[in-house]
Parts: structure tokens; sequence; C-alpha cells
């Protein structure tokens, strides 16, 4: 098991920014994909937190991610807008996302944002939580590198695929991999040598294992078989098929092609759907039911809801500092120079 140590967020922040800009972001965009690494740290999301920096570096490094990019938004529809991300990292281009498409959800009930040409690496909850604390509900969505297996099959084809679906009123957001474990989790797992989650993945001969190294080099599974499947599958086609960006398949033969199979995130898409509550026919009453179902939800003995770990930890964290593995943090010090 790693060492680790405490740090506070402000200074995960401040070392992140640094090494961002020294690898070749413009403020802008160190200030975007920093925000997004401490924000998964404050809420015990190590996966998604500075465990992804490296990542990050390695994609600016060999030129696969713009650093200076400024994504723009177009409108391409009456209720879509089409954001060119210029290979950003992708949390700026969400950023731009988020502002262009909440307007059109208030004005026409619901919109959609193609967010293309972007390298996303970090947990989709972040990119959705101000769209719902603004009181709008939100879908989002992207595919990744080949790294699961379709049910029935032992080869990788489809990415990890995350989604991501928030609901107003009581703040509900659920965000997870199509995959049965996310793949960060696995990375863990094998970085701290301990086994992964019972059906996490296959080797590569097919057979079910625990060896997260050999789920690495085999193939995760999809979660609940042909249901987590499918839904991968979905996910391929409307955030890369639809919106004209890579599948899993095709980022991972463009990378090769490339010659830039860095370990970081690969070009792709991202579709963020947006709707309002208020321009659905129950302006009135939809807040009052969602909280009444909400309150009969909870009171059943046991549940704990998508989310209720996440915003629990918030105050603990912020306060204690996030517990970060000491070779992580000493790795990211260098590269921010300190």
């Amino acid at each position: 098991m790693s060492e680790t140590v405490r740090i506070a967020l402000a200074d995960i922040d401040r070392v992140a920014r640094a090494a961002l800009v020294r690898a070749g972001c413009d403020e802008a965009n160190a200030i975007a994909t920093s925000d997004v690494m401490v924000r998964a740290e404050r809420d015990g999301c190590a996966s998604h937190g500075l465990f992804r920096l490296p990542g990050y570096l390695a994609s600016l490094r060999s030129g696969k991610a713009n650093g200076r990019a400024a994504p723009v938004a177009r409108a391409h529809a009456p209720g879509v807008v089409r954001v060119e991300g210029d290979n950003a990292l992708a949390p700026l281009a969400m950023q731009v996302a988020r502002t262009a498409v909440a307007p059109l959800a208030r004005a026409q009930g619901i919109a959609a944002v193609a967010i293309v040409d972007v390298l996303h690496f970090s947990a989709l909850w972040a990119d959705i939580e101000g769209l719902v604390a603004d009181g709008l509900g939100a879908f989002c969505m992207t595919a990744y590198l080949p790294s699961v297996a379709p049910a029935g099959a032992k080869t990788p084809f489809f990415g990890t695929n995350p989604f991501a679906f928030g609901f107003p009123g009581e703040a509900f957001i659920f965000d997870f991999a199509t995959a049965a474990t996310a793949r960060g989790e696995i990375q863990i797992a094998a970085r701290d040598g301990r086994p992964a989650p019972a059906g996490a993945g296959v080797d590569t001969d097919g057979r079910p294992t625990r060896d997260p190294h050999a789920i690495l080099a085999g193939a995760q599974s999809p979660f609940g078989g042909h249901k987590g499947s499918a839904l991968a599958l979905m996910i391929e086609l409307m955030a890369g098929v639809l919106i004209g960006q890579p599948t899993s398949a095709e980022a991972a033969r463009e990378e090769k092609a490339l010659g830039v199979c860095d370990g970081g995130p690969p070009r792709g898409g991202v579709l963020m759907i947006a709707f309002d509550p208020d321009r659905f026919g129950d302006a009135a009453g939809w807040r009052a039911h969602a909280g009444a179902f909400f309150a009969e939800l909870r009171a059943l003995p046991g549940v704990r809801l998508p989310g209720d770990r996440r915003r629990l930890e918030r105050a603990r964290i912020a306060r204690e500092g996030a517990a970060v593995p000491r070779a992580l943090w000493d790795e990211a010090r260098r590269a921010a120079g300190h």
C-alpha cells in the first residue's frame, strides 16, 4: 500500500496549476484543469483527482493536447450548440459548453451541446454540477479508449464510457462508468498492490480475474453484463458517431497512427443535454413532488443514494486535506518545479 500524506486542497491546486503551466498550458486552461482535479480530491474521488495529473502532463508534452486552446461555441441548430475544442484539455471546453447550453435550455426547455476535439479525463459529475445547482437537469456522456470487452467477447472494444445524470431541487447527481469498475480504480489497485473488485475484468485469455495487472492487460467487464454493454454501445454512438467524433476503437487507431499513445486521454467528444423542468408542464409542482419522492426514498432502511458519500466527504476533506500517495505528491511537485 502506498504511503499517503495529507495535503491541503489549496496546495494541490497550486502545485497542479504550476505543473500544467510548465507543461504548456496557459492560465485559463491550467485553472480549469486543476479545478476539476481539486474538486475530485475534495469529494474523496482519488481516481479523478491528482492521480490524473501525469496523464494530462503526458498529453501536453507529447503535443496531443493544446494547452493554449480557446474553445469556441457555435450555434448549430435551434437547440444544438457545437463547441470546437481545438484539441484542448476538456475542462475549459466544458465551461464554455455550460455557458452556451444553459440559456438555450431555459428558452426552449431542452438543448444539447456537442463538445468536439477535446481530451476528456475528468469526472463527469463535475461537468454538470453547475447546471444542476442553477436549477437545470442534465445528461453527459463520453467515450474513451478500448478497455471493456462487449458482453460475450474477451477483446477490449468499448471505452469505460462514463455517463452522468443530474436533477435539480435535491441536486441529485450520479456518475458512473459503464464498465463494472472505473479504470482509474483498477489502476490504483495495481499501484497499491491490492486485488480489483470481483467481476471487474478478465485476463488476456478471457478468464475472470481479480489481478488488476492482468485486467489492464486483458479487458474490463461491462457492469450488468449485456445491460452495461448496451449502454456502452449507446455512448459510442451518441458521443462518437452522432457528433462526428472518434469511437473508442477509432481513437486508439488514431493515437497509434500519430505515435502518441502517451497514457493520457484520447482526442474525442462529449455530449451534454440540459433541460429546464419549469418548461415541462408542472412548473408550480415539480420541486415539491421531487422533494416528497426523495423523502420517501430516503426513509427506506439502509438506502444510500449516489453522491451522498461525496457530499459528506467535502467538509471533512476541506478541513483535513486530501490523502495523496507520497510518491504521487512528490511527482507532482517535481513537475511543478517545486
